[in-house]
């Protein structure tokens, strides 16, 4: 597929803007693995080739295993994710799959066990930001393969 549409040069203050709500991301209370296996997990529902590309290759830099990752579209039956990851994954469907019948009292009453009134809210916001991602690049037709994990070394002169 041709991309469409060129955000960095078209849109270059909102993906600023959008890059500003990761910086936060990165520094809240949900831990990088887990914030990336959400951001798999509603690419993979979205379809959007270029983050599910992304986000696989960082979860493998940092050390996840073929075997969760491929797991992931059934996670429910798999007995790789831990009773957290369960809660943030079933609030990801859920907050992912919003037309679908909007976020359930069951599904809320799950993830507070695992996660805090904060964690929920940064939860909350990884999702809200990678599906504004999702929709971007869908719908630009973002190209997947070209993106490159950061180095480890390279992370540490972020933080």
């Amino acid at each position: 597929m041709k991309p469409r549409i060129d955000l960095l040069k078209v849109a270059y203050p909102v993906v600023q803007a959008m890059l500003s709500l990761e910086k936060y991301l990165h520094q809240s209370a949900i831990e990088e693995p887990l914030r990336n296996l959400v951001y798999l997990r509603a690419s993979r529902v979205n379809g959007c080739a270029y983050c599910i590309d992304m986000h696989w290759k960082d979860l493998r830099a940092a050390g996840e295993t073929e075997q969760r990752l491929y797991g992931l579209d059934a996670w429910e039956e798999s007995p790789y994710y831990s009773e957290r990851e369960r809660a943030a994954l079933a609030w990801t469907e859920a907050v992912t799959r919003v037309t679908e019948g909007h976020v359930s009292d069951d599904v809320y009453e799950k993830v507070r066990k695992h996660l805090t009134e904060k964690e929920l809210a940064d939860l909350t916001l990884a999702i809200v930001a990678i599906n504004g991602w999702n929709r971007l690049n869908v719908a630009a037709r973002t190209g997947p393969g070209a993106y490159q994990p950061p180095k480890p070394q390279e992370l540490q002169k972020g933080a």
